[in-house]
């Protein structure tokens, strides 16, 4: 099950469509666009979540909602001030130590703005100063857009969203980077699969293919669409930490590589069953794949849709990715196949009236 360069478009499409949490339009239009080739019905809910649903072919099939949140980590305009300069601060999480030089573009309503990001040189600063040896916060960077005041002023709001200048590249073998493979990657993995199962004639219960909003802000499109389906079995998909590379602790946080496949989380948030029936499938087709304990509810939508309703059996499957929440967030194309194959397999295999009853 390779990856098409139509497949490599859509996901380059998903990762440079800007959507910071509150801010998803621009993504939810390529995800829907996408979707609804694929499935009998596609909606958007109140907060901005797009659902398409494959409809099965058993009344007692099992439904599966596959969950990929659409949103970003990126910024917000706070301020523009006398000279034109831009205030900004973080939507998510995300590391003010990366950005000075960086290019960064504002959306505005009359079309994009491009800035560099700027704060005092290092020739100009004492070796002992404060600013010298910390990171400078966000209240004192700036964007210079190269605009006066009025120009400024006048194209720029406040509350405009901000993302990164980043493109889509491919390097070293079969490596991708690129801004906002989390979580476009949940997103494109959720089209394809509902793809994948329609191509195989479809599941015996419904597949729902959700696109979630303002995840990085606290889960809350995925709280919202776990209330409107109540499904039995809910997947979500995230880019889960890489430890491949120097500096990290893996004692500490894992050994976990990209290229050895899709993390497969096991802990409290994840339904014992579901998890055996993943791991089996992934065994019985060959597929690569690492297990990554976590012991509480994880920080993504699985938390949000195993307690939804009655509570959905719930995995967790990320795809390795270094350097996440940074301009340039890496990971392998094998991983997506991987994760494509391990999930077509399992949904296709899950016979109707299966029983997630943990014990």
């Amino acid at each position: 099950m390779t990856i098409s360069s139509r497949d490599l478009a859509f996901l380059a499409q998903l990762t440079q469509a800007p959507s910071p949490s509150g801010y998803e339009e621009p993504a939810a239009q390529i995800f829907r666009e996408r979707l609804s080739q694929s499935v009998d019905e596609v909606q958007t809910d109140v907060l901005g979540s797009v659902h398409g649903t494959l409809k099965g072919k058993d009344p007692q099939g099992v439904a599966v909602l596959l969950a990929g949140h659409i949103d970003q980590v990126g910024y917000i305009v706070t301020h523009v001030d006398d000279e034109g300069f831009v205030s900004f601060t973080e939507i998510g999480g995300l590391d003010p130590g990366i950005l000075p030089g960086s290019q960064l573009d504002i959306h505005t309503r009359g079309g994009v703005v491009r800035g560099v990001v700027g704060r005092n040189p290092i020739h100009g600063l004492d070796p002992q100063s404060e600013e010298y040896l910390k990171v400078t916060p966000y209240h004192k960077l700036f964007i210079d857009v190269g605009l006066s005041k009025t120009a400024a002023q006048e194209r720029i709001a406040k509350g405009d969203p901000i993302t990164f200048v980043s493109g889509f590249e491919h390097f070293g073998g079969d490596f991708i980077a690129s801004q906002a493979f989390d979580n476009k990657i949940g997103a494109w993995l959720a089209v394809r699969i509902v793809e994948e199962v329609r191509k195989a004639g479809g599941a015996a219960g419904d597949v729902i293919a959700a696109g979630t909003v303002q995840e990085e802000i606290g889960l809350r499109g995925a709280v919202t669409t776990g209330h409107a389906f109540s499904p039995l079995v809910a997947i979500a998909f995230e880019t889960g930490v890489a430890t491949d590379y120097p500096t990290v602790d893996r004692v500490r946080f894992g050994d976990f590589k990209c290229g050895d496949g899709p993390h497969i989380a096991r802990g409290a948030n994840i339904n014992p069953v579901l998890f055996r029936l993943l791991v089996e499938a992934a065994e019985r087709e060959g597929i690569p794949y690492q297990v990554r304990p976590i012991p509480g509810g994880t920080p993504t939508d699985a938390n949000a849709l195993q307690l939804a309703g009655s509570g959905s059996a719930t995995a967790l499957i990320s795809v390795p990715t270094r350097y996440m929440h940074t301009p340039n967030e890496v990971l392998r194309q094998a991983d997506l196949e991987a994760t494509l194959r391990l999930v077509t397999r399992f949904i296709l295999d899950l016979p109707p009236g299966a029983s997630f009853i943990p014990w």
